[in-house]
């Protein structure tokens, strides 16, 4: 056969595929987890489970490591539908006043609390906050319990943090609660926090193992104080407008597996939390388990101004410390 007569069967081949190709939805999931975090398992267990589940109708496809953008442009994209879903966590506090329950230091006790949690106010409060903001929770993950590093000293109280210069998320919360211990909080993305701790723009920072371990802290910190201050949940989070616009048996696929790959979630977060903390103290990082009682009595005030500051907060406070049991 001649070369000209190849080319011409290949490109009628193509041109046959690729409305094929084109029938199947592309589903886009940006995060900003680094590999070997809990949000990249996170994020993968979603897919394999949507991907098993939507077989020809659609794909999702996922990027990691703020390839798509940090947390706040992943927010913006969902809005432009020029992603389909994102992960976020703490930054959940500045799309709507309700999730800065959940930044409230020591409140939520382990992740049966949370499920209690999730099953008692997920409808009634937490996604019609979302759904007002233009959002739609498919799924809960997880960022998990987090625990401070610092390259300055051990902190076992509140008063060790006096002038350390910590990056936290960008939620406003979050800067309350460290200010109140006498840091000094830096938001910051994510994705900028090695450079930073490596070249002393900051002292340290505040993460559950999965981060701390993916992101390889432990290698530009001193100190590792095992303190649990805040247990942060994770979102599968999607634009109310244009995930209702995808087929509805695509959407029901979705939500099925947004639900269904908690629990595995979990399971992977709990390994974790054992496997990565003795995988962090392999490096040279000196670890101490902090004082939590000292932190609990210190962190009143915080509670009091979400109480007083945001519409239902003192209720949201009591339900949520309720389903603790």
């Amino acid at each position: 056969m001649k070369r000209s007569t190849l080319f011409a069967a290949a490109a009628i081949a193509a041109s046959l595929a690729t409305p094929a190709l084109a029938d199947k939805l592309v589903l886009k999931f940006g995060h900003v987890g680094k590999p070997g975090s809990l949000f990249e398992a996170s994020v993968n267990e979603f897919a394999r489970c949507a991907n098993a589940a939507l077989g020809d109708k659609a794909e999702v496809q996922t990027f990691g490591s703020s390839q798509l953008g940090k947390d706040q442009e992943l927010l913006q994209k969902l809005k432009l539908g020029q992603i389909t879903f994102s992960l976020p966590s703490s930054v959940m506090s500045s799309v709507s006043d309700e999730f800065g329950v959940f930044e409230m230091p020591y409140i939520i006790k382990d992740r049966d609390h949370m499920r209690r949690v999730q099953g008692e106010l997920m409808d009634s409060v937490f996604q019609p906050a979302v759904q007002a903001k233009g959002y739609e929770i498919i799924g809960l993950m997880e960022n998990g319990f987090r625990h401070i590093t610092n390259n300055v000293r051990a902190i076992n109280k509140p008063e060790d943090l006096a002038g350390i210069k910590l990056r936290t998320p960008k939620g406003a919360w979050r800067v309350k609660m460290f200010k109140l211990y006498g840091a000094n909080p830096t938001p910051m993305a994510f994705s900028e926090v090695f450079t930073a701790l490596k070249t002393g723009v900051i002292d340290g920072q505040e993460n559950p193992y999965a981060q701390i371990a993916s992101a390889k802290f432990q290698e530009a910190q001193k100190f590792l104080s095992i303190t649990g201050h805040v247990y942060t949940p994770a979102y599968v989070l999607a634009s109310k407008e244009h995930f209702g616009k995808l087929p509805g048996d695509i959407q029901s696929a979705l939500r099925k597996c947004g639900q269904d790959s908690r629990d595995a979630v979990y399971k992977i977060a709990e390994k974790l939390e054992v496997d990565l903390l003795e995988e962090i103290k392999k490096s040279e990082i000196a670890v101490n388990t902090a004082d939590s009682a000292a932190f609990i009595a210190a962190s009143q005030p915080i509670y009091a101004e979400f109480a007083s500051s945001v519409k239902g907060g003192q209720e949201l406070i009591d339900k949520v410390q309720s389903l603790a049991k």
